[in-house]
């Protein structure tokens, strides 16, 4: 971890930024909790765990200024909360998700599924430059669809049962 908050004090350096113990209290829980897709207000109650001083405010504005910088992406899965997730080092897109409509669940997909769909649009579309990319998926996990499958199931003998 501290290689990347290393590598991100560089980068904010880089765009005449400081890593303020306030900024660095907000990257330090992305990191901790790259997996989980937090929302603004979870960022905070967990950075206010560990720097009570620290306000809302100040972690809104952390959080734009690492999206604006490409540092972390701000992403929608359509039930109108933003969610923060830090770009892996290196990426070149925007990762891709999968998410469950049922239980609410996210997964991400690490592999760039359309560098052929960009070569296309490049082409086909008046030389039209793509800068990134985002695609998310919306469906059923495994595991609702196995609880889905056992709620029919139930169901099913209850009915042979009457």
């Amino acid at each position: 971890m501290e290689h990347r908050l290393d590598r991100i004090k560089k980068e904010l350096h880089a765009q005449s930024y400081k890593l303020t113990p306030q900024r660095e209290a907000t990257v330090r829980v992305l990191l901790e909790r790259e997996e989980d897709h937090l929302s603004a207000e979870d960022v905070y109650l967990l950075v206010k765990d560990k720097s009570p001083e620290i306000g809302l405010a100040t972690v809104y504005r952390t959080l734009e200024l690492l999206t604006e910088l490409k540092i972390v992406d701000k992403i929608n899965f359509g039930d109108g909360v933003s969610r923060f997730d830090l770009r892996k080092e290196g990426a070149k897109h925007f990762h891709h998700h999968l998410v469950c409509t049922e239980c609410g669940s996210v997964e991400e997909i690490m592999d760039d599924l359309l560098d052929d769909v960009e070569e296309i649009v490049q082409s086909d579309w008046g030389g039209f430059l793509v800068k990134d990319h985002r695609l998310t998926f919306h469906g059923i996990c495994q595991k609702c669809q196995d609880r889905i499958c056992k709620n029919c199931e139930a169901k099913k003998l209850a009915t042979k049962q009457v």
